[in-house]
């Protein structure tokens, strides 16, 4: 197959672009590639919303672009903050133009929510489920386009580069599309495309207790690794303070951080609401923060779980700002009303990954990257909350600019097609389950909220024989999704390793008992 844009991702990310690009040229054609159906992303569950500056009487640019520095921790920069929370509320705008709703209050104004590390209210949402009303109405868009092809049930192996040219000698590496295995019959084809987007989303189920979706396997970021793109800032991996402890099953259920900006404490096993003890904001400290004051709560009393006390709330108006949570807390046996909340941290997401220019252009050619496996500079060690939809709004515009104003080069050289010569069905599929829950124990416990030089070390050589036996296993059989998606979590587990190891201060949400001085 060819195709003028390739998308590998049917978030946000990937579709802003393909609606706007699509629009702007109608005769040339843009290939979504996504693994699962078409609205299976992590922008789906979403649930806070965009944090964006509308309320020019209570709020600023300024007060916003000061709350993401302080929440990066020194790291960010400050030049794509500026661009980013001063680009919102035209990218919002235009969010709403395509038919995204966001909830009003009576006097028919949009009812804007504070969440953690935020000084105004300032984020627009959906309900609890704003990621989902997002990807509706983009989705909705994409098909109301032509030129638009949407390959749900694909999962692309790898990008086409320059080491799998053979016997030519291209000017200077590139990007000419991927290989793609379709999952419904076990064909692999080649898509060529002059210029190819990464939206692929995050990394949770690298670490198995996840707020993600099971889709979020790092596959665009594992992808951009192998294809010697340059990757920063890995270990910067942010746990949810709040998600849904829950004995059965590894997904686990966010809480949303706006339940927390709703008035909800959070206290130990005793009754004692500890984050004061903390964070002088108590449970509206960052992330980073919170997520480290209850896993030091955890860790001193030994116990699995906190609690998020919302009994004092008005329950009637949190059922109407949180029906979603409301909802799976009631189905779960938990009356909120009378009942606290059993919450856990949890892997939520990536603030580090592929790194790109603000035209988001990676270090290979033809190669663009958006969204949450980016590297931009805007969250530094740590993101404010519900900036990641905003981030991924105003990337999408930039690299659609981009490509409106510069020519697609023709692809010159000849794709080989994908080979798989001399491999066999796998008969164990057992290997490949074990090695899964291997690394994500060892994630887990190695390389989690709090680290450590010494576990750190020990993750690099029990990772090598996980690796070792994965690539043996790949170089052997014949591709299934479920073995590329653990090839591409062993490349992120060695990157968020190796990355951690090299950071000798404490930022943000990285925290290693080593640097402490």
């Amino acid at each position: 197959m060819t195709t003028d844009y390739l998308v590998i991702g049917s978030g946000i990310a990937g579709l802003t672009f393909s609606v706007k690009i699509a629009e702007k040229f109608p005769n040339r054609q843009v290939t979504v590639v996504t693994k699962s159906s078409e609205e299976e992303s992590n922008t789906k569950y979403a649930q806070g919303g965009v944090a964006v500056v509308l309320d020019d009487e209570k709020d600023s640019f300024k007060k916003h672009i000061e709350d993401t520095l302080i929440a990066g921790d020194g790291l960010c920069d400050e030049a794509v903050v500026e661009m980013v929370i001063k680009e919102g509320p035209q990218r919002f705008k235009e969010l709403v133009a395509w038919g995204a709703n966001f909830d009003v209050d009576k006097s028919g104004n949009l009812d804007l929510g504070k969440e953690g590390g935020h000084s105004e209210y300032r984020v627009v949402h959906h309900k609890d489920i704003t990621g989902a009303e997002i990807e509706r109405a983009l989705l909705a868009r994409a098909h109301q386009l032509d030129n638009i092809t949407l390959l749900p049930h694909h999962f692309a192996i790898d990008l086409i580069t320059n080491h799998h040219i053979k016997g030519q000698k291209p000017k200077a590496d590139a990007c000419y599309g991927a290989y793609v295995f379709d999952q419904e019959d076990n064909s692999i084809f080649t898509i060529t495309s002059k210029s190819t987007l990464l939206a692929s989303g995050g990394i949770g189920r690298v670490y198995g207790h996840t707020t993600n979706p099971v889709i979020a396997t790092g596959d665009g970021i594992a992808m951009a690794y192998r294809a010697k793109a340059l990757i920063k800032d890995m270990e910067f991996v942010q746990f949810h303070p709040t998600a849904l402890y829950e004995v059965e099953g590894e997904s686990s259920f966010l809480i949303s951080e706006a339940v927390r900006g709703f008035g909800a404490y959070l206290r130990n096993k005793s009754g004692k609401r500890f984050m004061l003890d903390y964070d002088a904001r108590a449970e509206l400290a960052s992330r980073d923060i919170v997520s480290q004051s209850i896993d030091n709560e955890l860790k001193k009393t030994g116990e699995t779980h906190v609690f998020l006390d919302c009994t004092h709330l008005d329950i009637e108006r949190f059922k109407i700002h949180f029906p979603n949570i409301y909802d799976k807390c009631k189905a779960n046996h938990i009356n909120i009303e009378e009942d606290w909340i059993p919450v856990v941290p949890a892997s939520h997401y990536l603030c580090g990954g592929i790194v790109v220019d603000k035209a988001g252009k990676t270090s290979v050619p033809n190669l663009f990257a958006c969204g949450e496996c980016t590297r931009t500079g805007l969250h530094g060690a740590n993101r404010l909350a519900s900036n990641s939809l905003l981030e991924a709004l105003v990337y999408a515009h930039n690299i659609f600019k981009y490509h409106s104003t510069h020519e697609l080069q023709d692809v010159e050289v000849a794709i080989p097609d994908w080979s798989d010569e001399g491999t066999t069905i796998a008969k164990e599929h057992v290997l490949i389950q074990h090695n899964l829950r291997q690394l994500q124990a060892l994630m887990r416990n190695y390389v989690g909220i709090v680290r450590s030089n010494s576990r750190l070390t020990k993750a690099i050589k029990h990772l090598d024989l996980i690796y070792n036996e994965v690539e043996d296993l790949y170089k052997a059989s014949k591709i299934t999704t479920s073995l590329c998606e653990l090839r591409n979590m062993v490349n992120v587990a060695h990157l968020i390793i190796n990355q951690s190891l090299q950071r000798t201060e404490n930022k943000g949400g990285y925290y290693n008992l080593d640097n402490v001085k």
